[in-house]
């Protein structure tokens, strides 16, 4: 049930089982490699702003499993989980549905029911063969393509960016941000071949005019295409991001006659959990679990923490890169590392031994979990950075917040 199982086969059986819930929602589908989550989330936070009803699907949850569907920015109540749950398990019976495949199917039923006007719906890894390719959506946005997942997507980005190009179908408009030649090359053939309006990113990624660290969130703002953008997202990545959201409103609001200044203008509240998070005053967590992700953070911590050193807490899961992130990290942020496993359960993680191999000379030490970790990293004077994986940021959010200032986005 929770091993990796690619192919629409089942999902389409077990979403026609359910009445085919998706029929009457609007979707955005996402696909790419970093960023899907935050553009996601500028998304729906711009759509549930211009007045709408929207569903959010997502992937991985940090800490409960109500996250992977929002509505209207918050986590599903746990009563209409609980019910929309049983009422697919009945049609579902027993063991033939991967978990993903049965969330997905799950969340359709969850936003049909709370009458959601846009659905921004997440990939969970690839696109093509991805559970979630069983809609027709009304824009398909793809992020940016980088090496991950190489052991199922393919071993070059070209590779990778065709996996991510099965989300592209016949006559849907396509919204792509940051891609390098090859990449580009892929996915726009696709979209041609398919006889889709193509959307690439009107400017060049704008620079900040100003950025501020408050006491909950990090804050730029800057110009992109005559429009005033607050962003309550810190980083370089996210302005790269917001090209894409732009397009995409601009696109929406022609489209359904909503008000695009309106929509743009909420993003000064826009959140999302564990990318480059100021969770408090000490400690900023970072979910990002490949070289490109550990790229972003170092931009982002160049741009709102110049020159400041960090006691990191670090943990990555056996099959992710880390030689990359953790070179990174040592030559310009860390003062000390202190390494952990991502979960305190199952899947197999980086060793101590292995992770120590990678940090050079820069002091290292081991705790068996995050939360032990975390109290270690508090007894140094330095501020403390969180990441490596998802799953860690998730377990450090959990310790120092409540699971609906966690986890909801309102």
């Amino acid at each position: 049930m929770f091993g990796i199982r690619l192919g629409l086969e089942r999902v389409s059986e077990l979403k026609k089982l359910a009445g085919d819930p998706d029929r009457d929602l609007k979707f955005i589908h996402l696909a790419g490699t970093n960023g899907k989550g935050s553009t996601g989330a500028m998304l729906e936070c711009a759509l549930r702003n211009a007045g709408y009803t929207t569903g959010f699907y997502s992937s991985p949850h940090l800490i409960d499993i109500r996250e992977r569907f929002r509505i209207n920015g918050r986590s599903v109540e746990r009563q209409i989980f609980e019910q929309e749950t049983e009422k697919l398990s009945l049609l579902a019976g027993d063991d033939k549905f991967s978990y993903f495949e049965f969330t997905t199917v799950l969340a359709m039923q969850i936003f049909k029911s709370a009458g959601c006007d846009f659905v921004i719906w997440e990939t969970g890894m690839g696109g093509r063969l991805d559970a979630t390719n069983v809609v027709t959506p009304e824009a398909v946005v793809i992020t940016n393509i980088a090496l991950d997942h190489q052991d199922h997507l393919g071993s070059t980005v070209a590779a990778i960016a065709a996996e991510k190009a099965g989300i592209i179908k016949k006559g849907v408009p396509l919204f792509y941000g940051k891609l390098d030649a090859d990449a580009r090359e892929v996915i726009c053939a696709k979209a041609q071949e398919l006889g889709c309006s193509i959307y690439p990113p009107a400017a060049e990624v704008p620079e900040a005019e100003s950025i501020r660290e408050l006491d909950d969130r990090f804050v730029q703002e800057f110009t992109y295409c005559n429009d005033h953008v607050v962003l309550s997202l810190g980083g370089r990545m996210q302005r790269e991001n917001f090209r894409i959201v732009h397009n995409v409103l601009k696109y929406l609001s022609s489209k359904h006659g909503f008000d695009f200044a309106r929509s743009i203008a909420s993003l000064d509240k826009v959140v999302w959990p564990c990318r480059f998070q100021k969770v408090n005053s000490r400690t900023i967590v970072d979910g990002g679990h490949n070289p490109d992700g550990a790229a972003a953070l170092a931009s982002s911590l160049e741009e709102f923490c110049p020159g400041e050193k960090f006691t990191v807490i670090f943990a990555a899961f056996e099959n992710k890169e880390v030689g990359e992130t953790l070179d990174i990290l040592r030559s310009k942020f860390a003062v000390r590392f202190i390494f952990t496993r991502p979960v305190p359960w199952g899947r197999a993680s980086r060793s101590f031994e292995d992770l120590q191999s990678n940090a050079g000379d820069t002091p290292c030490c081991w705790c068996d979990d995050a939360v032990a970790a975390l109290r270690k990293a508090e007894a140094f004077d330095e501020r403390i950075l969180v990441c490596g994986s998802l799953y860690l940021a998730g377990s450090v959010l959990s310790e120092l917040k409540t699971p609906e200032a966690a986890c909801d986005l309102v």
